[in-house]
């Protein structure tokens, strides 16, 4: 691990500070009238989610982390683990399955993840951008409405609701971005 000044500290960066690892969320950078410039960092805490606001001075040393990555592929879900295989040595590993948090109904059998170990530690899952699903159910087609900012609700197979525009009828497989969960484009 590498040492940086506090005042290096950028958005994305992870670091070590009180005995966690703390990814860094917003950074802004402070110089009041009277006193020493200094960083106002909020930080997040990868192991458990809590959030933290802290200022570092640029003569603090904080140690930066390196996250692994590595390719998954989600196997199966049992009692509410999620069973994951490395794809190069074939190791499977048991993780919880709120890894993943509000994106969980995305991941389909199969699906290849990209996780982020620090050590021997599994602390995050990154979906693919975009998955494809089945729309279940939606109010039906419209004839001669036009598609200019008019959306509606429709109901995916995986249980989660989003807009989509008029012309997507039921029974269609469109493509949603994971990230915004929304919709992307027809499959």
């Amino acid at each position: 691990m590498a040492k940086i000044n506090g005042n290096e500290i950028r958005p994305g960066n992870i670091i070590e500070h009180d005995g966690g690892l703390w990814l860094a969320v917003k950074c802004d950078h402070v110089k009041p009238g009277k006193g020493g410039a200094f960083a106002q960092v909020e930080l997040r805490n990868l192991r458990t989610g809590t959030k933290l606001n802290e200022r570092f001075r640029s003569v603090d040393k904080v140690e930066s982390v390196k996250l692994d990555t590595k390719d998954q592929q989600f196997l199966y879900e049992t009692d509410g683990k999620l069973v994951f295989m490395d794809t190069e040595t074939y190791e499977q590993i048991e993780l919880p399955g709120d890894i993943l948090g509000e994106r969980r109904p995305f991941l389909q059998d199969g699906m290849k993840v990209v996780m982020e170990f620090y050590e021997d530690e599994a602390l995050s899952a990154r979906l693919p951008p975009k998955v494809t699903c089945k729309i279940v159910e939606t109010e039906p087609v419209v004839k001669g409405q036009t598609a200019a900012n008019s959306f509606k609700p429709a109901l995916l197979d995986n249980g989660l609701r989003v807009m989509v525009p008029p012309f997507i009828g039921n029974d269609e497989l469109i493509v949603v971005n994971t990230e915004s969960m929304e919709y992307s484009e027809r499959a």
